[in-house]
């Protein structure tokens, strides 16, 4: 049987009355709005929300303040809280995450490529962003906007903050481009309607777009490489390649990647190859391991054409015998495409090398392949001669590595 409405209300209202230490307990476990709302309930759950140590939890999980920066500030935590707020609320639900990403991926360029960390610009201000979205006549989206709040992309510099790539006759390296140059090259052509750059490679022209609207088949705030649909009847229809759904999963995501190790550094350079822990063979002291990457840059749908390239990494291990140095003779490759197709391609050494592997020595290549469906796999092995014993040939084994295009569609322009 339900309570009398007199003990009900007598209920609600023996909160208050609690000791000042439990009180506090409860109140601990309050988001920031409730505790907010608290002090508007009565005098002393105003006095008691106000209690600084509540808002250091608040300090730390929306806005990343550490004990030394709380010092710094010379501030309480619910000073801060409050303060930050005023001028980075509306990215409450960004903040925290874009800004461990960024304090990760600079901590790592600063063991790693600690000339990059020179490109980053400093934030910009709300008005400044404001100001973006008055020339372009788009709302730009909120995590973006948090992201610039924290750093403003990257001076138009080599290497690029967003991942390089390099074949013997293409060089490509994205900087992140700053809030500015973003809208300088703002698109409303056809194809690109209502498309803003992020990246830039000042090798290629090559950018990665985010769509600011949903037209022309893209999905709001869908990011993609383009490529000219070269068989369509309309000269403005582009091929998107996706590499992002959201701002926040396509930076995060790719800062992830980096900070983790999952792209190489290479000459100071972010490469961005993709490694497949299982990729990896091993032939009595000799590691053979792959990493690939699919350039948007180099590829079309329309004619079927999806360029891939490959950096294989040849060990020996440190503990092999010093007789069993030798060299690398040849190379067996076996291709098949998504339809089962095969191609078989032998030849002497690897683009035009013949080296000598000896414990504890790494050998690495890039080469490249295209293929006329969007997926492919490759397998092979590599012939070696014993120079203590030159009678002496065997095979390293090359591990199947498949290489898979992005998802695309093409634009409805």
């Amino acid at each position: 049987m339900a309570a009398p409405p007199d003990v009900e209300l007598s209920a609600a209202l023996s909160l208050e009355l609690l000791p000042t230490d439990p009180l506090l307990l409860i109140l601990s476990f309050l988001d920031y709005r409730d505790l907010v709302s608290c002090c508007y309930l009565n005098r002393r759950l105003n006095q008691l929300s106000s209690h600084d140590p509540l808002w250091k939890r608040h300090c730390k999980k929306y806005w990343l303040i550490s004990e030394e920066e709380k010092a710094r500030r010379n501030q309480g935590w619910r000073a801060i809280f409050i303060s930050t707020y005023c001028d980075l609320g509306r990215y409450i639900h960004y903040y925290a995450t874009l800004k461990k990403a960024w304090d990760d991926l600079e901590q790592y360029l600063g063991q790693w490529c600690p000339r990059m960390i020179g490109s980053l610009k400093e934030s910009v201000r709300e008005e400044d962003l404001d100001a973006v979205e008055a020339q372009i006549h788009c709302k730009l989206p909120d995590d973006y906007r948090c992201s610039f709040r924290i750093h403003n992309g990257q001076k138009l510099v080599v290497p690029g903050l967003m991942g390089s790539m390099a074949l013997s006759n293409h060089y490509r390296s994205e900087d992140l481009l700053d809030i500015d140059t973003a809208a300088g090259g703002f698109q409303q052509r056809l194809g690109l309607k209502q498309c803003l750059p992020l990246t830039f490679c000042i090798h290629t022209g090559l950018s990665q777009y985010m769509a600011l609207e949903s037209v022309e088949g893209r999905n709001k705030y869908e990011i993609f490489y383009q490529c000219p649909d070269q068989m369509a009847r309309n000269p403005s229809a582009i091929v998107m390649f996706i590499t992002g759904t959201s701002y926040l999963e396509w930076f995060t995501s790719y800062v992830n990647k980096v900070v983790t190790g999952g792209y190489p550094i290479i000459r100071d350079q972010i490469f961005r190859y993709v490694h497949d822990k299982d990729c990896v063979a091993t032939t009595e002291d000799i590691t053979v391991s792959v990493s690939t990457s699919f350039l948007p840059e180099l590829s079309s749908v329309h004619p079927p054409h999806y360029f891939f390239t490959y950096r294989i990494r040849i060990e020996m291990s440190k503990d092999a015998l010093p007789e069993n140095i030798c060299q690398l003779e040849s190379r067996y490759w076996r291709i098949t495409n998504a339809k089962g197709d095969v191609e078989e391609v032998q030849g002497p050494g690897v683009v035009g090398e013949f080296p000598v592997i000896s414990p504890g020595k790494v050998y690495e290549y890039t080469s490249c392949t295209t293929f006329t469906t969007t997926s492919g796999y490759m397998e092979g092995y590599y012939t070696f001669h014993c120079l203590s014993n030159k009678d002496r040939f065997f095979n390293v084994t090359i591990p199947r590595f498949h290489m898979v295009c992005p998802t695309f569609k093409v634009s409805t322009a």
